[in-house]
């Protein structure tokens, strides 16, 4: 049963968490509400300073391009200004929401090529590391890429066929699918460097220096069944990095629902695989 707005806000209240829930709309979105303080536009400066220095290395070009179309990197992004960029690239917006929201919202506005971005920013104090998922990560992350059209049908396919997956029982293997390409995702394009693309390299300072460049950062080829049943590490490097030959095999890997059926219902229930063994 799908949870309320009422429910989840006194629920991430409970747990602590830092958005205001409290205003969600139904769709649990919210206003961007552009007031932000000196403070926090100097913390933006500084993260996107800061992190620029690597993606300008080690990214893939479809984040670098989409960096400089929707240029995010002076001040804290307005929704609206990215969101008339991104609809004429890609046809994809951006929603405000006031952090996590529940899997079945977040879905739904996937497959209506609506991207949630929390509307609050870290501190200072939290520039290497933040619990919660903020804009920075969101936004620095996860849109520039949005731009790239293959990569965005497949953001829309995975909205579109998450929850019909999961109800097969496949949650956790869509889950790792996410994980390992949206957030953790190489890409080697033949003749190309190694580059990276996904949202959690972006946002993270060291992560994204270890996955691309160490000899100690383990790469494996990309296979659609190997990625969905290997386990991940939430709060430290992931001992696996997927590699792709190019988003067009990442879309069209998931394409096929019925081979993602057939996956699902070959390993659900059973044990994950251990990303340093493959």
């Amino acid at each position: 049963m799908t949870m309320s707005v009422a429910d989840y806000a006194r629920e991430c209240a409970a747990q602590g968490l830092r958005g205001d829930y409290s205003v969600c709309r139904a769709d649990f979105t919210v206003e961007q509400s552009y007031n932000y303080t000196a403070d926090e536009q100097a913390v933006w400066r500084t993260l996107c300073d800061r992190q620029t220095k690597l993606t300008k290395k080690l990214a893939h070009r479809s984040y670098l391009d989409g960096v400089a179309t929707l240029g995010l990197l002076d001040r804290i992004p307005d929704f609206g200004v990215v969101s008339e960029k991104l609809r004429k690239l890609t046809g994809w917006e951006i929603v405000a929401v006031p952090g996590l929201i529940p899997a079945p919202a977040f879905f739904v506005h996937l497959a209506a090529r609506r991207f949630p971005v929390t509307n609050w920013l870290r501190t200072n104090q939290e520039l290497d590391y933040i619990v919660e998922p903020d804009m920075f990560h969101d936004f620095f992350g996860h849109v520039p890429v949005l731009t790239q059209p293959v990569f965005a049908d497949f953001m829309q396919m995975y909205g579109e066929k998450a929850e019909h997956l999961i109800a097969l029982g496949g949650d956790e293997m869509i889950s790792r699918l996410y994980w390992y390409t949206v957030e953790y995702g190489l890409i080697q394009e033949a003749g190309q460097p190694l580059k990276a693309f996904g949202a959690g390299l972006m946002s993270s300072f060291a992560e994204l220096q270890f996955a691309v460049e160490s000899k100690d950062a383990h790469h494996v080829p990309f296979d659609l069944e190997t990625v969905m049943r290997t386990s991940y590490e939430i709060d430290k490097f992931q001992r696996a990095y997927f590699v792709l030959p190019s988003f067009d095999v990442l879309r069209d890997a998931f394409q096929n629902v019925a081979d993602m059926a057939a996956i699902i219902g070959r390993h659900k229930g059973k044990p994950a695989l251990d990303p340093a063994k493959l």
